[in-house]
This record gives C-alpha cells, structure tokens and sequence, in this order.
C-alpha cells in the first residue's frame, strides 16, 4: 500500500516530454480551430441574410461597417510606439487592403448568391495552391512532385462538387458563382504573396489592422457610390443583427484567433488544424440551410482535404 510519501514523491515526479509538449500546444490547437470554425461561419450568415432581400453592395459593407472600429483599434493597438508609416508603406497598405480584403472579399460575397455554402469553401480552401501557383510564374519557385500530386487531388475533388451544383439547379448560375469565387480565392493569394515584406515591417497585426480599415472604407465608398443611402431603412431587422455578428464572431474574432495560434504553434500547425473549416462550413450549410449532402459531395471534400493536406505537408 503506497504511503504518504510516496505519494508525495509520485507527485513530484517529472512529467514525460511528450505530456508536456501536448499541454504546451493544446492552447494554440484550440484558439487554431476554434479561428477555422468561425470563418466558416461567414458563407452561413451570409446565405441566411441573402434570404431577407439584402444585395452584396449592401451586405458586405454592414460587415464592413461593424467590424471598422475593430480593426481600427488593432491597428492603432499593434501600432503603439512604433514609427509612423512611410508613403511607401502606405502605398502598401493601400494595394494590400483592396486586394486581400475587399476585392477578395466582395468577390466572395458575390458568388455565394450563386452556390452553396459548403462549395464555396472548398473553392477558398484552394488558397495554397495558388500561391504556389502564382510562386512559380513569378519567381520559378521549385514545385515537388508531391506539391503536384496534391494539387490535381485537391482540384479533382472541387470539379467533382462543382458537377453536382450544375446538377441541382441553373447551369449558367453555378459556373458563375464558382469563378467569383475563384476569383476571389486569386485576390487572396496575390494578397498574400505581397505582403511579405511588410509583414516585416510592420508586424502582421498592425498590418492586418490596416488593410482591413482601407478595405472597410472601400467597401462603405462603394456603398454610397452605387445605392441610395434610404435603402438602409427599408432593410429587415434579422440583417443587420446577421451583419453585426458576421463583422464580429466571423470577422474580427477569428482574425485574432488564428493569429494567437500562429504565434504559439506556428504558421504550418495552424494550418493544419483549419481543415476543419470546410467540414464545419459543410456541416453548417446542412443543419441551418437545408444544403444537400450527398456522397458526391462527401466524395469531393474528401479530395480536397487529402489534396491540400498532402500539398501543405510536402511544401515545407
């Protein structure tokens, strides 16, 4: 029978490394998927205010407009001491917000008037193979055989969804969804290419702060260029609460979500874990939006999330 002392010994005993790894980067997993699962949740709210009327103008810039002070104040608190932007910077930062935020953005929004929730993020899931893509026409970067291999699995199971949308409704509807969306997905990735160098620079928080307030603004000056401000009033309540939780919860919180789990597991983990995105956005889209799922689709999530986890495995 163990005495008191033993106990005590047994207690103070070291704990194994890999118990100790596990607890380190338990924290950094959760804030990591919890950061994927709230994205996805934005082609969810987005399809459910689609259902009140709203267009995309109007849409994306309630998004925008709620989640402005929020960016604001992380840029202004990522910024604190720190020297003022040179107009080179600003140029930067300019180019970065139209690309990566608003045109990437209302591209999205776009196109999700067209395809289901769960397509579209399997078309944003493509993301990494772009900038490879774009990597190698511009800089002939080395692309392995493995890259490639991922690449035309990840790809292969995005048409395979893409046949079964053709099939559940207007042909014409859903081939124009996908390529906003794409297009969107291209935006992204040129965004992310470019902002290298001002990452250094400027530190990834005060930059993305940044170029989502210039994409905010965007958005708002799109607004007030292409609608009547009247339009506003005639607006179901249920939008802009939807509005208001998009630009939070999808929007700012999953922002600083995934970059506090970049910083405590690194970029590549982080990556990793938002696999779990386009399941979630799949499994959302059926329970709150009745979307379809069949074993076409099944079969082509299936794909892409082999593809880019058999891609982003053999790129490092």
């Amino acid at each position: 029978m163990p005495t008191a002392i033993s106990k005590q010994k047994a207690s103070l005993a070291p704990v194994p490394r890999e118990m100790g790894a596990a607890k380190s980067i338990a924290p950094g997993l959760i804030l990591a998927t919890l950061g994927a699962i709230a994205f996805s949740g934005k082609a969810i709210i987005v399809k459910l205010a689609y259902r009140y009327g709203v267009d995309a103008v109007t849409l994306i810039m309630l998004r925008m407009l709620f989640a402005l002070p929020l960016f604001a104040l992380m840029a202004w608190w990522a910024g604190r001491g720190k020297p003022s932007l040179a107009a080179r910077d600003w140029i930067g930062v300019l180019g970065l917000g139209f690309s990566g935020y608003y045109l990437s953005s209302f591209l999205d929004f776009a196109g999700l008037a067209y395809i289901t929730a769960g397509f579209e993020r399997l078309i944003l899931y493509l993301n990494p193979t772009l900038v490879l893509a774009f990597g190698w026409i511009v800089w002939r970067r080395r692309v392995t055989r493995w890259q490639l291999a991922g690449m035309v699995v990840s790809y292969a199971g995005v048409l395979l969804v893409f046949g079964h949308e053709l099939q559940m409704g207007q042909s014409r509807d859903a081939a124009w969804g996908s390529l906003l969306v794409f297009l969107s997905a291209i935006s992204y990735a040129i965004y992310l290419l470019a902002s290298g160098e001002f990452v250094k620079r400027l530190g990834s928080l005060r930059l993305v702060g940044l170029a989502t307030s210039v994409a905010c603004l965007l958005c708002i000056a799109q607004f007030l260029l292409l609608r009547p401000v009247g339009l506003l009033a005639a607006l179901a309540p249920q939008v802009i609460w939807l509005s208001v939780l998009n630009a939070t919860l999808c929007t700012a919180v999953p922002v600083l979500a995934v970059m506090m789990a970049i910083e405590r597991i690194g970029a590549p983990l982080a990556a990793q874990t938002g696999m779990v995105g386009p399941m979630s956005t799949i499994l959302m889209g059926v329970l709150i939006l009745d979307e379809p799922f069949t074993a076409w689709i099944a079969a082509g999530t299936a794909l892409v999330i082999t593809g880019i986890f058999v891609f982003t495995r053999t790129g490092r």
